[in-house]
């Protein structure tokens, strides 16, 4: 879902900054102490999944996370996602600098909806369900996000932005299954996380 330099309209990259830099914003004020080692295994978790990617043009597909990352931090997804793209970027010159907001938005934005959406039904459909619905969810919208933000800066990326979309579909059934057995793992040695979580909002 990384998204290269040098591609994106100036009006997309300055609106990608500024969600990012708000959404990163509220996600650091409502990051508790005590959960700063726990976002930090999972910013870790996302820096490595989505170093394994598959180029597509302008953009690629990989794992994400990012669905996880939502259910179980809510707004602190910003700044977790933030700092791995920032470490891909610097040492592995993956994604861009410039870019750097786009592609936060892209993976964070959808992660912070599906924690908004789904969290409330933590104990209302089985943790298999959940981890599902998370991980294939964020994946779709994070897919219709990169190809909005490559439509919106041109017609030449039109093509690419619908071959982008189509093949995060596959995609997202592949971490819906990964995401549902994590949560699952998670909901029976750390059921705390699923239930706690939701007050930090």
């Amino acid at each position: 879902m990384h998204i290269a330099d040098g591609v994106l309209s100036t009006p997309v990259l300055v609106v990608g900054i500024a969600l990012s830099a708000i959404g990163t914003a509220i996600g650091l004020r409502k990051l508790q102490d005590a959960q700063i080692p726990f976002a930090a295994v999972l910013s870790a978790c996302f820096f490595v999944a989505s170093l394994i990617h598959f180029p597509l043009g302008p953009s690629s597909v990989h794992l994400v996370f990012s669905g996880i990352i939502g259910l179980l931090l809510g707004w602190v997804a910003f700044p977790v996602i933030l700092i791995a793209l920032i470490l891909q970027a610097v040492f592995f010159s993956f994604g861009g600098i410039v870019v750097l907001g786009v592609n936060c938005l892209n993976m964070a934005l959808p992660a912070v909806v599906i924690g908004l959406l789904l969290r409330p039904l933590r104990n209302k459909i089985s943790p298999r369900v959940l981890g599902f619905l998370a991980g294939s969810s964020a994946i779709v919208l994070t897919g219709t996000l990169v190809s909005l933000s490559l439509y919106l800066s041109g017609d030449a990326f039109v093509s690419t932005a619908n071959a982008v979309f189509i093949a995060n579909l596959p995609l997202a059934a592949l971490e819906g299954i990964i995401a549902s057995f994590v949560i699952v793992f998670i909901n029976k040695v750390k059921p705390e996380v699923l239930n706690g979580v939701q007050h930090h909002d």
